[in-house]
């Protein structure tokens, strides 16, 4: 049965909607004059271009382009990155369970359409360009797609924190999940950051950093024009190799990719290196992507395990580097508590869901509602033992 929009859909006799396998099928300039007013570079033509065109995110992989556009005339005026799964890899917002309770119902819970940026576990998804008006009728077609289409549910992940409220009064459920975010906090540089922390944390900072430099490893922040044309390929080759020795079949992107981001991307990119002087490529070197005041980490790799090389390559020079160019927030990538001690607070994230299938719908969001509580009590938990300095107490003046 088609859920039904929790308001009536306006008047949609002035747009024209029309769904595309491929975002080669909309034109790069159109597309991005709404993709770049938002924080996140995730969701701008280039990126998701070099996803399908590399052959990672194309249904071979399990990742069916179903792109949602809407047209005034002959503009586009909004866009939904959409992809129809026949499986959760490469989402980050773990639902197998789901799948899994669906399955003993009897209930198929593949194909499912999701809405986010392919392999991208970092927070600002949500409908390019449009009001409320225009994202109710947006989410009314997608409803007619998922009826039409027999698909069981639609899920948005890693949604922008103001789009989140607007679509959860269509009826979407919001299911929490956490991120460890840095921010600025007007840092004058990397001495002041180490200052926030208390005197222990503050000691094996500049431990784990002198352990670094002891060993005769320069760090080196590449930006734009400057990252040598040899890293992009290296870089594969250390996100290959960091794959293959802890996260098993989680290598979603391919060398096509990596060598594509030099033409397609380069602008946006940020390589932290760990150098030895004379030698033809980095130790170590970390993989992250800028746009504006936002800094995200994607990839690393070492050819040798040194001890506190990721923490240098990944945290340490990274928030050096970003206090230098004032931006406000870094977010290092997914996972990791070890993030807390570094800085970096437990952060609430967001994925958005509506499920067409009654039975599953009533089984799950009552269960979507005490995995929301015991995540607020997780985030306080971290908070909790963030080693940060405790402000003395204030004393009372007298009179």
């Amino acid at each position: 049965m088609l859920w039904k929009s929790a308001r009536p859909s306006p008047s949609s006799t002035d747009y024209r909607f029309s769904w595309i396998d491929s975002i080669n099928q909309v034109d790069k300039e159109a597309w991005d004059r709404l993709a770049m007013p938002l924080n996140t570079p995730f969701l701008e033509w280039d990126w998701l271009a070099n996803l399908e065109n590399s052959g990672c995110a194309v249904p071979q992989q399990g990742w069916l382009a179903n792109h949602l556009l809407v047209w005034q005339g002959e503009e586009l005026v909004a866009a939904a990155p959409l992809y129809l799964k026949g499986h959760s890899y490469g989402e980050f917002v773990f639902d197998h369970q789901w799948a899994d309770l669906s399955h003993r119902l009897g209930l198929e819970y593949y194909p499912k359409l999701v809405g986010m940026s392919p392999f991208t576990p970092a927070t600002g998804y949500r409908f390019l360009g449009g009001d409320p008006g225009l994202t109710q009728m947006m989410l009314t077609q997608i409803d007619h797609f998922c009826d039409r289409h027999q698909i069981s549910g639609c899920h948005f992940l890693f949604v922008d924190p103001s789009w989140r409220a607007e679509v959860e009064a269509f009826g979407y459920s919001a299911w929490m999940h956490h991120s460890y975010i840095w921010q600025n906090q007007g840092f004058a540089n990397f001495d002041a950051y180490l200052a926030s922390f208390n005197a222990n944390q503050r000691r094996n900072i500049k431990r784990e950093r002198k352990a670094i430099a002891n060993t005769g490893l320069e760090m080196r922040v590449y930006a734009g024009k400057e990252i040598p044309a040899s890293y992009f390929g290296f870089m594969y080759e250390l996100y290959s190799s960091h794959c293959d020795k802890f996260w098993g079949g989680s290598k979603y992107l391919n060398r096509q990719f990596f060598q594509r981001l030099a033409h397609t991307s380069r602008d946006r990119l940020v390589f932290v290196a760990g150098e030895l002087p004379g030698a033809n490529y980095p130790t170590g070197m970390s993989m992250c992507i800028r746009k504006g005041d936002y800094l995200f980490g994607r990839y690393w790799g070492c050819v040798q395990e040194i001890d506190c090389l990721h923490f240098n390559t990944c945290y340490y020079s990274p928030i050096e580097w970003a206090i230098a160019q004032e931006i406000k927030c870094f977010d290092p990538g997914a996972g990791g508590e070890h993030k807390k001690r570094r800085g970096f607070p437990a952060t609430a994230n967001y994925s958005l869901h509506r499920l067409y299938r009654d039975r599953l719908r009533q089984i799950l969001l009552p269960h979507i509602h005490q995995l929301n509580s015991y995540q607020i009590q997780q985030i306080e938990a971290i908070n909790q033992e963030l080693p940060f300095n405790v402000p003395e107490p204030a004393l009372e003046s007298s009179s």
